[in-house]
């Protein structure tokens, strides 16, 4: 079959998502006794480097370990691993063949039809059970309640940094997004949250109760003596003394010790997990996408962040590690995002030079012109161009070879960014 063709007729996106798809079709694969341990992440900022390092240390330790993130960067394959390992064309198609037939009696019966994001879970949780993964670690679309991943019973619900995204479906309020996202908190479980504000804590903290699940609080104050280079980041958390981690930004010494947590309680399981694979988990991390360094020459790092906290960190991290560079930023966001608050945020760099696209696709991201034009309304300056993604790339690399590029905005544009630069290598 072709697999690329057969998903691309699929819906990507749903206002109203629910469980229907998963709970019909997984329903034979007996997920309530399978033996392979879920470890659910859900959060807003954060999930997909504590997803990396997390079972990157499990790896290390020696166990199988499926690994489930989104989103995709290349091709869909690239959410989708086994002990790092990306599953193969030839995988996808043999759960594929049988499993359309099952989405296909789905469709029959419902009103509304199986979405992308669906069927691709489905492939990743039928995967990890054929191969009998000792752990998943499983990264959650969207929200958590009612998010498709939701359908496992997970023994450690992990929830990373809340704020601000996907409104329309999560909610307007931090008190609705952090009621979806603690919708993974299964009954008798543990939880290990990062210490956030009053409002979220205090949703997290009911959810556990009431559902007897243990709550486990990374706090602030417990990382110390932190230090960096330009390659390392470390830090002592707890009885950890001088971890190393070699992603970018302080933020990640906080998402590195909530991944040191969940190790506590897997421990504390009976679980064994060397002090060696925890350290060789963590320091060998590679995470794409984010403050990655995609070329040399031009300098370019390419982060997706999209959102208020995703850009604030961003932003430090610039000022951390590149604060001597003149810039060029390349913004491209798509249209469900809160654009205005991105651009009002990048913009605070004054001295830099800002070219607006309305990425690989006009239909899903924002209009250029609409990028330049809130940029204008809070800007004095007048280093604002707008161009077609393709037109910066070629007007950077030819006439800004001089200075940092970077590419912010939006994962989804990492595809089309990696090709243009393997073509000009070539």
């Amino acid at each position: 079959m072709n697999i690329n063709e057969y998903l691309e007729k699929l819906d990507k996106f749903t206002k109203d998502p629910n469980l229907d798809v998963m709970e019909y079709v997984m329903k034979d694969f007996e997920l309530e006794t399978c033996k392979t341990k879920f470890l659910h992440v859900a959060g807003t900022n954060g999930k997909g480097s504590v997803c990396e390092m997390l079972s990157n240390v499990l790896v290390e330790a020696g166990y199988k370990v499926g690994k489930f993130i989104s989103p995709h960067l290349i091709k869909f394959n690239d959410g989708i691993y086994i002990n790092n390992k990306e599953i193969s064309d030839e995988e996808v198609e043999n759960i594929l063949e049988p499993l359309t037939k099952k989405i296909e009696e789905y469709n029959n019966s419902h009103e509304v039809p199986a979405k992308w994001f669906e069927v691709i879970t489905c492939v990743a949780l039928i995967y990890f059970l054929q191969n009998n993964c000792d752990f998943v670690v499983l990264e959650t679309g969207l929200g958590g309640l009612t998010d498709c991943t939701n359908v496992v019973k997970s023994m450690v619900s992990i929830i990373t940094n809340i704020g601000y995204d996907h409104v329309d479906i999560l909610g307007e309020t931090l008190e609705e997004i952090t009621t979806q996202k603690a919708g993974i908190i299964k009954e008798n479980s543990d939880t290990v949250i990062v210490e956030q504000a009053e409002e979220i804590s205090k949703i997290i903290e009911e959810t556990c109760n009431s559902k007897n699940a243990k709550l486990h609080k990374v706090k602030i104050e417990d990382a110390q003596n932190y230090s960096y280079t330009e390659d390392l980041q470390k830090f002592d958390y707890k009885d950890y003394k001088q971890i190393e981690i070699n992603l970018k930004g302080k933020v990640q010494i906080y998402n590195a010790s909530q991944v040191l947590e969940i190790i506590n309680v897997l421990k504390e399981k009976g679980f064994k997990i060397s002090e060696e694979a925890i350290r060789n988990g963590l320091k060998a991390i590679v995470h794409k996408a984010r403050m990655e360094k995609i070329c040399e020459k031009p300098l370019m790092v390419f982060d997706g962040a999209h959102n208020e906290n995703a850009i604030d960190n961003f932003k430090q991290n610039v000022e951390q590690y590149y604060k001597d560079y003149k810039k060029v930023y390349i913004v491209s966001v798509l249209k469900t995002k809160d654009y205005k608050t991105v651009i009002e945020k990048l913009c605070e760099d004054k001295d830099s030079i800002f070219i607006f696209t309305d990425g690989n696709d006009k239909k899903k991201y924002v209009a250029k012109e609409n990028l330049y034009n809130a940029a204008y309304d809070i800007t004095t300056f007048s280093k604002l161009f707008t161009m077609s993604l393709e037109e910066a790339l070629n007007v950077v690399t030819k006439l800004y070879d001089d200075r940092l590029i970077l590419v912010v905005g939006s994962f989804y544009v990492y595809k089309d960014v990696q090709e243009f630069l393997s073509n000009i290598k070539d």
